[in-house]
């Protein structure tokens, strides 16, 4: 009776290493299933990198002109309403 739980055992040993070998593969493909959007590194946007360098250029100009207008004006410059003091 022993010789056979010790066969047993180590059948499910051996089930547990060798058959869960692709698990990591499965899990990503079933997570890019349900987030089809994210798939890549979104550089689809169909521009060059120097066309990216420049619009991400512009938008970080727009985004500091934008704080120091909120800054010269007064405001506290936290537009959630969180605070950032410990």
């Amino acid at each position: 009776m022993t010789h056979i739980l010790g066969i047993s055992l180590i059948l499910l040993f051996f089930e547990s290493v060798f058959c869960r070998g692709n698990q990591r593969d499965r899990d990503r493909e079933r997570a890019q299933s349900r987030n089809p959007g994210k798939g890549g590194k979104g550089k689809d946007d169909g521009l060059t990198p120097e066309q990216r360098r420049e619009r991400d250029a512009k938008a970080l100009q727009e985004k500091t002109a934008k704080k120091a207008a909120q800054g010269a004006s007064g405001g506290s410059g936290d537009a959630g309403g969180k605070s950032t003091k410990k």
